[in-house]
């Protein structure tokens, strides 16, 4: 055990030694590439490898890597190869894996937004560390645990830190059913959500926002169906592992889904909220908040679409819900061009409550809605706004993405008040001032230095509305920088 231990410690340390040589030298290749003209997208002529190919590391769901191609002793070239694939006895499919990840970023945020003056920079740790066992083609037991913190924030919240707790655990069982299989999943989860608008598992943010749940599915060739009862996972940060989940918050329902429909996915999304103390500008007490959503994306010959609705009916107290929202991406890309440059263009909406007298509330609820999908300072809000948005990315290399957004923001109804992540009204908006809102830019660097490191810089700044800025709030800026280390 030693000698093995010994073995993967001196082949880290020689993988890195090459592997630093090469991310010191990336931004300066980079450099000199671009100066002499020389095209650094990705080949058109490049042929794809047959045959089973090694995993990459996923950065949102860790639970969905499959290293069980490792069984094939040619395909272990990484010195993390000996804790990604323990095989047990004979079979190859009963494996265990182990990984890790460490998020370090740092962010810089100067906007008001009242009740929220943030005038801060900080530190966000996060720590991650997973098991996933496999007994068999169809048994597994996924378990991780998660350590994250705050320092230097002035404020903290839920979002922000979670020192040492479960944040994974569950069971899944597959069962064969002919040409398609039956999988059951229960316990502690994060969720695999689409583009993340309206369900997301908060990776923007430094805590995820895992479900207590348990599901059924079925697939059959493209189609697939789930159906599941889930309760949100509350942040207490008191003590180790004391995160808890409760019957009185819940979300439960089915998805259909259909691949392969002119180059898109379809699927359909029904389920209720029921929160037993839901508060509202307009309305607080019981919420049961009745959801219907439908979603289509894809992409064909350069061109890329993501387009969804969703109608939300119910009440909350003694006011029935009436509430609605639409958002789309849509985009080109020059495939076969320098940089690969992509030009697209957003929209989306939600409704506000038009009279808050009335025994109607329109205020949209955003579920759990992503930081990532608008912009991670947090503002807007998904309630009670339209947002158009441009954006264009290119690739100086095939590991680096460049992006610059501009975007505009009105409100819904000013009867309404204006809403920051994830529902935070503004003090004193509601009732008063225009329906424009404001503007921002922002431009965003992604890279993926190596397999198991990735790095981002983010930059947002933010022009408020005269009738904001006469309620206290004021223009200001965000900063965020992000070193992720995974194996």
């Amino acid at each position: 055990m030693a000698k093995t231990a010994r073995t993967v410690i001196n082949s880290v340390w020689r993988y890195w030694k090459r592997r630093w040589r090469g991310a010191v030298a990336a931004p300066l290749l980079l450099l000199f590439s671009t100066q002499r003209g020389m095209p650094q997208s990705m080949s058109q002529g490049e042929k794809i490898p047959e045959g089973p190919q090694r995993p990459e590391i996923n950065w949102t769901y860790r639970w969905r890597e499959d290293w069980s191609v490792l069984a094939d002793t040619a395909l272990r070239k990484d010195p993390f190869d000996p804790l990604k694939y323990i095989r047990f006895g004979a079979d190859p499919k009963t494996y265990l894996s182990l990984g890790a990840t460490i998020r370090e970023r740092f962010e810089s945020v100067s906007l008001i937004l009242p009740p929220v003056l943030q005038h801060n920079s900080y530190l966000l740790d996060r720590a991650q560390l997973h098991a996933d066992l496999h007994l068999g083609p169809y048994v597994r037991i996924f378990t991780q645990l998660v350590d994250a913190r705050a320092p230097g924030k002035a404020v903290i919240g839920p979002p922000d830190q979670d020192r040492f707790d479960l944040e994974q655990a569950f069971l899944e069982v597959t069962i064969p059913a002919g040409t398609g299989a039956f999988d059951f999943t229960v316990g502690r989860q994060e969720p695999q959500f689409d583009l993340q608008r309206f369900a997301d598992i908060r990776d923007g943010p430094n805590v995820r926002q895992p479900f207590n749940s348990v599901a059924l599915g079925y697939s059959i060739r493209k189609w697939l169906i789930t159906a599941f009862y889930s309760q949100p996972l509350e942040t207490l940060d008191q003590k180790a592992f004391d995160d808890v989940s409760s019957s009185h918050f819940t979300m439960s329902g089915a998805r259909l889904e259909r691949s392969g429909l002119g180059g898109g996915k379809l699927s359909v999304f029904a389920a209720q909220l029921r929160n037993d103390d839901a508060f509202y500008l307009s309305a607080q007490g019981p919420e049961r908040r009745n959801l219907l959503d439908i979603r289509y994306a894809g992409r064909l010959n350069g061109w890329d679409w993501d387009g969804e609705g969703m109608i939300q009916r119910g009440h909350v107290g003694a006011k029935d819900i009436r509430a609605w929202s639409a958002g789309g991406l849509f985009g080109y890309t020059w495939v076969n061009w320098r940089w690969m440059p992509r030009l697209g263009f957003q929209f989306d909406a939600a409704s506000g409550t038009h009279d808050p007298k009335s025994g109607v509330t329109g205020t949209f609820n955003p579920l759990f809605p992503s930081g990532f999908y608008e912009l991670l300072s947090g503002y807007p809000g998904y309630a009670n706004f339209i947002h158009l948005k441009l954006a264009g990315m290119v690739h100086p290399i095939r590991t680096l993405s460049a992006m610059a957004t501009g975007g505009l923001l009105w409100r819904e109804t000013t009867a309404d008040a204006v809403y920051s992540l994830p529902a935070i009204p503004v003090i004193g908006t509601a009732g008063a001032g225009s329906p424009y809102s404001g503007a921002y830019g922002q431009i965003r660097l992604d890279w993926a230095i190596c397999a198991h490191l990735a790095a981002a810089l983010d930059g947002e700044y933010f022009a408020h509305s005269e009738s904001l800025r006469q309620k206290g709030a004021g223009d200001g800026a965000f900063i965020g920088a992000e070193l992720r280390f995974g194996f």
